[in-house]
C-alpha cells in the first residue's frame, strides 16, 4: 500500500470573518489542512508554533499589521521557509515591494483575483522550492 502523501498546511490571517469562512471551506475541500488566525499577532504565533506550508496573509488588520507580522516571522529560524502570499485589498507599489523584500511570494489584490485562481497559486508556490534570506 503506497504512503499518502502529507497533506499541505495552510494558515490564513485575515480579519474579515466572512472571506476567512470562504478561505477556509474552499481550501479544506481542496485538501489543504487549514489554520486560521484573526491578526497578525495570533498569526505570528501560530506560524511559529504550527509550521504551515504557505500563510494567506492580509495587510491591514488589527493589533499587528500583515508586514511587520511578516518582518517578524524572518526574524525566527522557524519562519525562513515558510511561503508567504498577500492578499489585500490595498494596491500601494511600496507595500508590494517591501514584501516582496522580505520574500512574499506572491500579492493578490482581493477584488482581483477568483478563488481557482488563488488555489491554482498555492499549488504551484507548494511545488517550488523555498528559503527566505535577507536581501
Amino acid at each position: 500500500m503506497a504512503d499518502t502523501p502529507a497533506r499541505k498546511k495552510v494558515l490564513i490571517v485575515e480579519d474579515e470573518e466572512a472571506l476567512l469562512e470562504v478561505l477556509q471551506d474552499r481550501l479544506e475541500n481542496e485538501g489543504f489542512d487549514v489554520l486560521i488566525a484573526k491578526d497578525g499577532a495570533e498569526g505570528l504565533l501560530m506560524a511559529l508554533e504550527k509550521k504551515p506550508d504557505l500563510i494567506l496573509l492580509d495587510i491591514i488588520m488589527p493589533k499587528l499589521d500583515g508586514l511587520s507580522m511578516l518582518k517578524q516571522l524572518r526574524e525566527y529560524e522557524a519562519g525562513k521557509d515558510i511561503r508567504v502570499v498577500f492578499m489585500t485589498n490595498v494596491n500601494d507599489s511600496k507595500e508590494v515591494h517591501e514584501a516582496l523584500s522580505y520574500g512574499a511570494r506572491d500579492f493578490m489584490v482581493k477584488s482581483d483575483w477568483a478563488m481557482s485562481d488563488l488555489v491554482a497559486s498555492i499549488r504551484t508556490l507548494l511545488n517550488e522550492p523555498f528559503r527566505f534570506t535577507q536581501p
